[in-house]
């Protein structure tokens, strides 16, 4: 290497070298200020009047976004370093203000300092904000109720606040937001009600059957294969358990045959969670249920689940479809006969490495021509009922 091109490399190494200490000594600066910042808000909440607590409020919500922008782990640190200077009391505080600014802004404050810090969850649970949240969520004040929906959701994640978000009268009213709140305040007062009831050892007290009807409009309205598709047939499965939850769900327009849907067109856990409410139902009284699934098309979804889907999805279609049948005693007619000769007849086409793939194909391709050997069945019976045949009868 030649003089000149050593000199350049020496010249790029003390530039780097430069920078670096340029940028170490920007991100000190910036610590400072900011741990300066958060003292000065931390003291305006505490001992300021109602203006500055506001202010306050706004401060850190645009402190935390501004570390945010730095890095996750920036904003994470600021995040507990405004917890440890005792912000969230005068917060909570806030939340019970006769003033509508400082009910908002308190509330976007708080939910900046839970949002990813467990914490902080459990410190403003702690500090009394559920009380609060739980009137808001009562507000027709459609911004402040979905804050307050928003704030439930994200603090209901730490498993020390459920119970006492559980015991706080707050399902109830996040079940009507799921019939009247806005989109997005729907899909927090679900994915709520689904944090809460994971942590119940009798989630009947979370749940009751007036959640049916607006959980299966929201599964009907959405992608049976999303994450929010997951959560709604959750809830579903576990309304299924109690006679009030199966009534409800076969008396809602079209509720067994979103179900139905579900188990076709679902993600893993959404068809897992569809067929386990329909099993449910089936198994509580095959005489009342067995008519209406079978009516709504379940069989060709449920012989694809029984090789497409979870292994407790595989097991749960296969004693729903023994109950579907007939005659539940005829074990030679039972579902994992025919995935047994599916199976030996793809490993005979394509060997044992390729027999699953093969006889998953080939029982879909099976379930397609049944769908459409039964759609035939049906024109023609409607083609043969014209209106003389009909009025003749």
């Amino acid at each position: 290497m030649g003089q000149e091109e050593q000199s350049s490399v020496g010249v790029g190494e003390e530039e780097e070298e430069t920078r670096e200490v340029v940028e170490k000594e920007e991100v000190e600066t910036w610590n400072q200020m900011k741990q300066t910042l958060i003292l000065e808000i931390s003291s305006k909440l505490i001992h300021g009047d109602l203006e500055a607590k506001i202010e306050a409020a706004r401060d850190i919500r645009n402190l935390v976004r501004k570390s945010s922008s730095s890095s996750p782990s920036s904003s994470s640190k600021t995040r507990s370093k405004l917890g440890a200077a005792g912000v969230i009391s005068p917060l909570v505080l806030m939340l019970c203000s006769p003033n509508p600014d400082a009910r908002q802004v308190s509330l976007l404050a708080l939910l900046n300092l839970a949002v990813r810090n467990e914490r902080n969850k459990v410190k403003i649970v702690t500090a009394g904000a559920v009380p609060p949240l739980v009137e808001l969520l009562k507000f027709q004040n459609g911004s402040l109720r979905d804050l307050a929906t928003a704030a439930i959701l994200t603090l209901s994640a730490a498993a020390l606040n459920k119970p006492i978000i559980a015991d706080s009268g707050a399902a109830p009213l996040l079940v009507e937001i799921l019939s009247s709140g806005s989109v997005q305040g729907k899909v927090d007062a679900v994915t709520a009600l689904h944090n809460l009831s994971s942590c119940q050892e009798n989630t009947t007290d979370i749940l009751d059957a007036t959640a049916v009807p607006p959980l299966i409009n929201l599964l009907k309205e959405c992608k049976k294969y999303s994450k929010f598709a997951e959560k709604t047939t959750a809830l579903l499965e576990i309304l299924s358990n109690s006679e009030e939850g199966r009534i409800a769900i076969s008396n809602s327009d079209g509720g067994i045959l979103t179900l139905v849907e579900t188990v076709e067109d679902g993600s893993l856990m959404s068809t897992e969670h569809a067929v386990g409410a329909l099993l449910s139902m089936c198994q509580s009284c095959r005489d009342k249920y067995r008519e209406l699934i079978l009516n709504e098309g379940a069989v060709p979804g449920l012989l694809r689940l029984t090789v497409d889907g979870t292994a407790e999805a595989r097991e749960r279609a296969r004693t729903l479809l023994d109950l579907l049948r007939d005659s539940p005693q005829q074990k030679q007619l039972a579902s994992s006969v025919l995935e047994r000769i599916v199976y030996d007849i793809a490993t005979r086409v394509d060997g044992a490495d390729k027999a699953a793939e093969t006889a998953k194909r080939l029982l879909q391709d099976m379930v397609k021509r049944s769908m459409e050997h039964s759609m035939s069945r049906i024109q023609q019976r409607a083609a043969s009922c014209t209106p003389s045949n009909t009025q003749s009868t």
